[in-house]
C-alpha cells in the first residue's frame, strides 16, 4: 500500500495528514468516509517508507520514565483531554529524548487519521507488544483511561521486580570485582618485588610461596592474553546464550542452581501472573495474552511452558492442566489458577498470585543476600589472605633460623 498525504477540510475545520491506500482514488474514498472533503491528496511511498524506517530505531527507555510517562498519559485521558492534546504534552514535558521523538510522531500520525495502537506499534525498542494491545484494547473498548492505569501499575510492579533483582546481584559482583582487581593489583605490582628479595636469599622456598610467584610470573607474562581470554568468554557465551539451544540449556541450568534456581522461578511466577492478569483484565483475548506473556517471560524454560499451555487453551483445555508438568509452576499457583478459571475471576486470581509472589521474591532476595554475605568474605579472606600468607612464609622460616 501506497501512503498518500493529503489536505482537505472537515466540517468548518481545516485538516492535514497521511493515510494508507492502494491507489489515489482509494485514498479519497478513505477521507470522504472519515469525512474529509479532500482538497489535495499526493502520493509519498518514499518519505513515508523512510520515516518509517526511522521510527523503527527508536531508542529503549528506562521502565521508571515509561511507568510516569504512562501514569501522566492515563490522568490527562481521564480528565478528558483530547488524545493529540495529551500526546503533544507528554512530548514536550517528558524526561527521556526517545520518549519525546516518538511521541512528537505519533502525535502527527494520531492528527493525521492513525490509531494509537497502530501509531505507537512502530516503536517496538520503545513499546513492547504488552503496551500496543492494552492501547488497542482501550481505544476499541473506550476504557483507554483504565487500560493505562493498569499498564501503568504493571509497569512500576514490573520495575520494582527488576530493581529486586539487580540489587540481589549488585553486592556479589561488587566484591568478586574488587577481589579480581586487589589480585591482578599484587601478582603484578606487589609479589614481583618478594620474588626478586627471594631470590637474593637463595634458600629454597615453601611450595606455597613457588606456587603464588609462579601465578606472578604467567599474570605478567600472559595478562592481556588472559583478558582477552576472558572477553572472548563472555562473547561466545552471549552469542550461544542467543541461540535456541544455547538459551534452553543455560536457562535450564540456571533453574537447578541452588537457592538462585528458587529465585529465578518465583520471579518468573511473579512476572508471568503480572502479565498475563493485567492484559486479561483489560480485555485482551487469553490467547493472545499468552503469547504476549511468553515472548515477555524472560527465561526459555518459562516462555517453552507458557507456549505448550497455549496450545492446549487453543485445542479447547483448560490453562492449569499442562502447567501441572512444568518445573517452574508450584503445585499451589496451579492450584489457584484452576479454581480462578472455574469461577470465572481468573484475572484477579492471577493478580493474588503476583502480589504473593512479589513478596517472596523480596524474602529471596534478603535470604540470598545474607548467605552471599559470608560466602564472599570468606572468598576475600582465602583469596588474599592465602596470598599474603604464602609471600610471608620464606620470612617466617628465615626469622625461626636466626633465632
Amino acid at each position: 500500500m501506497a501512503v498518500f498525504a493529503y489536505k482537505g477540510r472537515s466540517g468548518a475545520a481545516a485538516v492535514n495528514g497521511e493515510i494508507e491506500a492502494d491507489s489515489r482514488p482509494a485514498a479519497v474514498a478513505a477521507l470522504r468516509a472519515k469525512g474529509v472533503v479532500a482538497t489535495a491528496v499526493e502520493e509519498r511511498k518514499a518519505k513515508a517508507a523512510a520515516a518509517a524506517g526511522k521510527a523503527n530505531l527508536g531508542g529503549k527507555v528506562k521502565a521508571k520514565e515509561l511507568a510516569i510517562y504512562t501514569r501522566q498519559f492515563s490522568t490527562m485521558v481521564d480528565a478528558g483531554l483530547p488524545i493529540a492534546q495529551c500526546l503533544q504534552i507528554l512530548s514536550e514535558q517528558s524526561e527521556s529524548k526517545a520518549l519525546r521523538d516518538a511521541t512528537a510522531r505519533i502525535a502527527n500520525d494520531v492528527q493525521g487519521g492513525a490509531t494509537l495502537a497502530e501509531s505507537f506499534a512502530k516503536y517496538p525498542k520503545t513499546f513492547d507488544n504488552l503496551f500496543v494491545n492494552m492501547l488497542a484494547v482501550g481505544e476499541s473498548g473506550g476504557v483507554l483511561d483504565v487500560c493505562l492505569q493498569r499498564l501503568s501499575t504493571y509497569i512500576e510492579k514490573a520495575a520494582k521486580l527488576k530493581g529486586q533483582v539487580k540489587s540481589a546481584m549488585v553486592y556479589p559482583i561488587t566484591i568478586i570485582s574488587v577481589a579480581c582487581l586487589v589480585i591482578i593489583f599484587m601478582m603484578v605490582f606487589v609479589l614481583p618485588t618478594f620474588a626478586n628479595m627471594f631470590k637474593g636469599m637463595g634458600a629454597e622456598l615453601p611450595l606455597p610461596t613457588k606456587i603464588v610467584i609462579w601465578m606472578s610470573d604467567m599474570t605478567r607474562k600472559y595478562i592481556i592474553v588472559m583478558l582477552a581470554a576472558v572477553g572472548a568468554g563472555i562473547y561466545a557465551l552471549k552469542r550461544w546464550y542467543g541461540t535456541d539451544h544455547g538459551s534452553m540449556a543455560i536457562d535450564t541450568f540456571l533453574l537447578k542452581v541452588p537457592v538462585v534456581g528458587m529465585l529465578i522461578r518465583k520471579i518468573a511466577v511473579a512476572r508471568f501472573t503480572r502479565t498475563l492478569g493485567t492484559l486479561i483484565a483489560s480485555g485482551v483475548p487469553i490467547l493472545e495474552g499468552l503469547l504476549i506473556t511468553a515472548r515477555a517471560a524472560g527465561n526459555r524454560v518459562v516462555e517453552k511452558s507458557v507456549m505448550q499451555a497455549r496450545q492446549h487453551v487453543t485445542a479447547g483445555g483448560t490453562l492449569a492442566e499442562p502447567l501441572k508438568t512444568t518445573p517452574v509452576f508450584p503445585a499451589m499457583v496451579v492450584h489457584m489458577i484452576s479454581v480462578g478459571e472455574n469461577t470465572g475471576a481468573l484475572d484477579a486470581m492471577l493478580n493474588k498470585i503476583a502480589d504473593f509472589y512479589d513478596d517472596e521474591v523480596d524474602a529471596a532476595v534478603a535470604a540470598l543476600t545474607s548467605l552471599l554475605e559470608p560466602m564472599m568474605i570468606v572468598f576475600l579472606g582465602v583469596a588474599v589472605g592465602g596470598i599474603v600468607i604464602a609471600m610471608y612464609l620464606p620470612i617466617f622460616k628465615m626469622v625461626t633460623l636466626i633465632k
